[in-house]
């Protein structure tokens, strides 16, 4: 296999020079309701627009006027979890119109909710999985046909599963596939998931902390292959820079890492950054459009409610700017000390100006920081 040799993480550095771009951020505080954990972004109402989503609400730009979508609950941040820990967002029945696709509490549902368009009211909800595991289940494609699907684990039935949205206009039937039925990280509160093609053959692998699935031609078939390897400990999202080097975040300790290959099964494990805990939350971006992939992230508080370490520390959160070579690093850069991260973090252009944006909902509230 070949090998992409990298040199030892180099130390920090907290000053960007000129020849990079400078970014800044301004805070718009949609909530400061604790409403959900997760959060997406879309054009609700078609009018051109592109909207926040956040559990049973939806903010409507440019003006960010509340609706409710199912009816609306808000929960205490130091003894309660929402029942809305990640939000994703697709045309599910091919209508035309966006929905919304809800994981609960982990080990708990995922459903998918019907926008009504232009007759209003509230959004029909759909169960798609009564018990739906591990703490970062997302929508990818898996199958390649340009759809996303939903990537999980079933911790009842102990297999590591996957959804395949449906393709034909006006289908709304979702069909379970199984990766794997052997028992590996199918936890409820399993930690740790991403896509990457490890192998080169074109095709995303899942990984998780523990190793890969290599996913076959048919991703219909049962039982993929499992390369067994220490990608790190138990974290948030994993993201590949390539398929010998990962980046994750803990989801409630200490640390951001990048996981560096150094033969067909060992891994070396170096830190890029560990001054705030709780990082529940992940995103790879080019946030400063030098055509390299930053890391967004920050404090999620009170993940465990206030028992995880540093949980009364501020609640921050940041961009970490790569600086590509030899030796790779990630520069932090303070975005906000009082909003922190959910269980996921949506970076996108919302507002149409060419900088990406930054969204996020949590037990702080629901920000959108507006790149400048």
């Amino acid at each position: 296999m070949h090998m992409n040799k990298l040199a030892p993480l180099a130390i920090l550095l907290f000053a960007a020079p000129a020849t990079f771009a400078q970014t800044g951020f301004t805070k718009h505080i949609l909530s400061s309701d604790f409403i959900s954990e997760g959060v997406a972004v879309a054009d609700v109402n078609n009018d051109g627009h592109t909207d926040i989503i956040a559990g049973a609400y939806w903010f409507e730009a440019p003006d960010w006027t509340r609706h409710e979508l199912a009816p609306g609950k808000t929960y205490r941040p130091d003894t309660q979890f929402s029942n809305s820990f990640l939000n994703f967002t697709m045309d599910v029945d091919q209508d035309g119109w966006t929905d919304l696709v809800r994981f609960s509490l982990p080990g708990e549902e995922v459903a998918w909710y019907h926008n009504p368009g232009k007759q209003g009211g509230y959004w029909p909800m759909h169960l798609l999985l009564q018990h739906a595991g591990n703490e970062s289940p997302t929508l990818t494609d898996i199958d390649g046909d340009g759809r996303p699907d939903i990537l999980c684990n079933d911790w009842v039935a102990k297999e590591m599963i996957w959804l395949q949205s449906p393709t034909i206009k006006g289908d709304t039937t979702w069909q379970r596939h199984v990766i794997s039925n052997t028992g590996i990280s199918t936890n409820r509160y399993t930690h740790g998931l991403g896509t990457a093609d490890m192998n080169g053959d074109g095709r995303k692998d899942i990984l998780i902390t523990k190793g890969w699935w290599e996913t076959p031609a048919d991703r219909t078939q049962t039982n993929w292959t499992f390369h067994a390897a220490d990608l790190g400990e138990d974290c948030s999202q994993i993201y590949a820079l390539d398929a010998h080097n990962l980046v994750s975040a803990s989801a409630h300790k200490y640390g951001i890492w990048w996981h560096q290959q150094k033969n067909d099964t060992a891994w070396e494990h170096h830190v890029i950054y560990n001054q705030f805990s709780q990082s529940h939350g992940l995103a790879m971006a080019d946030i400063n459009n030098d055509g390299h992939p930053d890391l967004v992230t920050g404090k999620r508080y009170f993940a465990h409610n206030h028992e995880d370490p540093g949980a009364f520390d501020p609640a921050v959160l940041y961009w970490f700017e790569y600086r590509p070579g030899a030796t790779p690093s990630w520069i932090p850069h303070l975005v906000d000390d009082n909003s922190g991260v959910g269980l996921q973090v949506v970076v996108q252009d919302i507002n149409k100006d060419g900088l990406p944006d930054i969204i996020v909902s949590n037990k702080k509230g629901v920000f959108f920081f507006e790149q400048k």
